[in-house]
């Protein structure tokens, strides 16, 4: 898949885990591991904003496109 997600280390530069981010953004753990192992076929944006924004990272820190 080209799109890559990178949740795993902005957690880890941030030093927070997946269920205190889930919390934080109102998602269930099952739905953020989803999201984290790049199995989601979408992501809301509201969710990806309050995931910005309790990372303090832009979108791109967390999706990148890598062309096959």
């Amino acid at each position: 898949m080209p799109i890559v997600v990178n949740l795993d280390v902005m957690l880890t530069k941030r030093n927070m885990k997946s269920k205190d981010l889930a919390e934080v953004i109102g998602i269930t753990t099952a739905n953020l591991s989803i999201l984290k192992s790049g199995k989601a076929k979408a992501v809301r944006f509201s969710t990806l904003e309050a995931i910005c924004d309790a990372l303090n990272c832009q979108p791109a820190d967390i999706l990148e496109y890598i062309k096959d």
